[in-house]
């Protein structure tokens, strides 16, 4: 069973090779009877052996009309699915234990598409009319297990209009990825000195704005991050305030992997937790990781690329 799911998979993959976006036509497009259309043919061909049985010219009539009904429905079936376009949208990246989103598009390249539906089985397929030069997006979800890149199988796109006595589908690869960062976890802050730090903390003193010290409340003024509001004195009436820190210069902050204990994935969390909380704090930090390290900065590009960097710790490039 294995090896048959192999070859059809390395088949699947020449008939209809990743890309971003893929057009249904006849090459892709794979249409077979459905239970409920073997039903429909079973049936016929107990109409049939009766009309033979009896010589019943009305039994013929009904049965030839029945099967003329069906294969127009494989005509239309295969029409209201041909043409039909899938384009990979933008995926978020998420964390371990969360949903990943990964965005579909399905655009119409003339004619309307009726009852499109698309998703991963086992889980229940999402449906979707689309019009006629139009366009719809749909949502999919998958759970983020293990840090990394997710990679989901590949999409089935099915529909049995108009008579669902047949269904039509294909299985196509959008080639989306989405970049899974590991789990946060809280614990104490894993700190190293910077290669310019005194051995103690004498040298260490308060020099303009940071997030190190703890100053007090000041009014709000334009420019000012909206991350240190403090609503709950916006709330008391005492007007819109900001938190004001000060930066203990003298020492570098590093998030250095080889100082905590435990397996990789627990150092990978509690690194990812306090990348989040440094960044909340707008407080300049470093990340080392064996044969990486990232300077300290802060900001939303910096937490992206620490995030990324541990995520994808230990997997090949």
């Amino acid at each position: 069973m294995t090896g048959l799911k192999a070859r059809w998979r390395r088949w699947i993959a020449r008939r209809i090779p990743p890309a971003a976006q893929v057009q249904l036509n006849q090459r892709r497009i794979f249409i077979m009877p459905d239970r409920v259309g073997a039903a429909f043919g079973l049936a016929l061909v107990l109409m049939l052996l009766a009309a033979i049985n009896y010589e019943n010219s009305l039994a013929y009539g009904l049965t030839f009309l029945l099967a003329a009904v069906f294969v127009v429905a494989i005509l239309h079936t295969y029409r209201n699915f041909a043409g039909l376009i899938l384009k990979a949208g933008s995926s978020p990246a998420v964390f371990v234990g969360e949903q990943a989103r990964f965005r579909v598009r399905l655009e119409s390249d003339g004619q309307a598409h009726q009852a499109i539906a698309l998703g991963w089985p086992p889980q229940a397929l999402q449906s979707q009319d689309v019009p006629a030069a139009g366009q719809r997006e749909c949502e999919l979800d998958l759970p983020a297990l293990r840090r990394g890149w997710l990679r989901p199988e590949r999409l089935r796109v099915e529909s049995r209009f108009p008579l669902g006595l047949l269904v039509a589908w294909s299985w196509v690869d959008l080639d989306q990825a989405v970049l899974v960062y590991p789990r946060p976890q809280e614990g104490d802050l894993p700190l190293a000195a910077g290669a310019g730090d005194e051995a103690e903390d004498e040298g260490r003193r308060a020099s303009g704005q940071g997030a190190d010290d703890y100053q007090g409340l000041r009014e709000y003024q334009p420019g000012d991050s909206k991350r240190r509001l403090h609503w709950k004195a916006f709330s008391r009436g005492q007007g819109l305030l900001v938190k004001d820190f000060a930066t203990l210069a003298g020492r570098d902050l590093w998030l250095d992997f080889n100082t905590l204990g435990g397996d990789i994935e627990a150092r990978l969390s509690l690194l990812c937790h306090w990348v989040l909380q440094l960044d909340a704090r707008q407080q300049a930090y470093g990340l080392r990781l064996p044969g990486l390290e990232l300077a300290p900065d802060f900001g939303d590009g910096h937490r992206q690329a620490c995030l990324r960097a541990l995520a994808l710790y230990g997997e090949r490039p």
